[in-house]
């Protein structure tokens, strides 16, 4: 007999049991690890603001926070319809500019010197502070959804139009020479060669867009608009209410890593073959 044969319930044993324990425990622990640190934190502010160590007026304290996103988000629930219209503005900005982004860069990819003409037009928009131009699109548009959505607009459309143009820029000079090879040239060798290789940066364009679009809404929101969450903080920031502040920054910085985590899983589903 050259070994023993296997139980009869070993092909059974799940993939798992045979992978370390550190493996299986190690984001469970990293997550364990971060809330640790968030508790850690928050309990060395609270303790200083109630020792008045320092001013609760100018740092407010994790209590206060606390009770003030229970009150705007459970009991008076002012956040929610403001947070609302800042995720429909974002929305709309980040489909509009992504779309405009990436069919312009593709179109400068296709025509090298159409690029070239616009590249110099491009960098004087790109070097200019869109936050800027809330004013002006506050003047043109009104106070409501268009002027915050245009600024939105500006700040995803150069994003996704240097990524894209990037991408396509950045494809294996050994593909397209293998392209050239087995025939596949032009508009063919674009959509089957270029395309596809530039589609993971178009990705990471779009995933920093997006973010890039919350940043422009709440921006012209602060500026001025009649609603929004942006409205919101700077009414808080207003009556000097420093919890308030916090409140809203907490519920952006969860908004904008939910965003993120979104647009991971959808880039993760559609380039599994990367």
């Amino acid at each position: 007999m050259t070994g023993i044969a296997p139980a009869e319930g070993a092909a059974s044993v799940p993939p798992l049991a045979g992978r370390p324990a550190s493996t299986l425990l190690e984001p469970s622990m990293m997550w364990l690890g971060r809330l640790l640190l968030i508790a850690a934190v928050g309990g060395v502010w609270q303790t200083l603001a109630n020792r008045h160590l320092i001013n609760p007026l100018f740092f407010g304290s994790p209590v206060g926070i606390l009770g003030s996103l229970w009150s705007g988000l459970v009991v008076k629930r002012a956040l929610l319809p403001a947070l609302g219209w800042t995720v429909i503005a974002t929305l709309l900005a980040f489909g509009l500019g992504s779309a405009a982004g990436v069919a312009c860069g593709l179109l400068f990819a296709i025509y090298p010197a159409v690029g070239r003409f616009a590249e110099p037009f491009i960098m004087a928009f790109n070097a200019l502070p869109r936050v800027a131009l809330a004013p002006l699109f506050i003047l043109w548009f009104g106070l409501g959804l268009v002027s915050k959505t245009a600024v939105g607009i500006s700040l995803c459309f150069v994003i996704l139009l240097s990524s894209t143009v990037a991408g396509t820029r950045g494809v294996d000079p050994d593909l397209q020479t293998l392209g050239r090879t087995l025939g596949i040239g032009g508009i063919q060798g674009f959509f089957h060669i270029t395309l596809p290789s530039a589609i993971p940066t178009i990705f990471s364009g779009l995933r920093l867009g997006l973010v890039y679009a919350l940043l422009g809404v709440v921006s012209a929101e602060l500026i001025g608009s009649v609603n929004g969450i942006g409205v919101e903080l700077s009414q808080f920031a207003g009556v000097f209410d420093t919890n308030g502040v916090f409140a809203v920054l907490v519920i952006l910085a969860v908004v904008g890593g939910l965003a993120t985590w979104l647009m991971n899983i959808i880039e993760s589903r559609l380039l599994h073959w990367r």
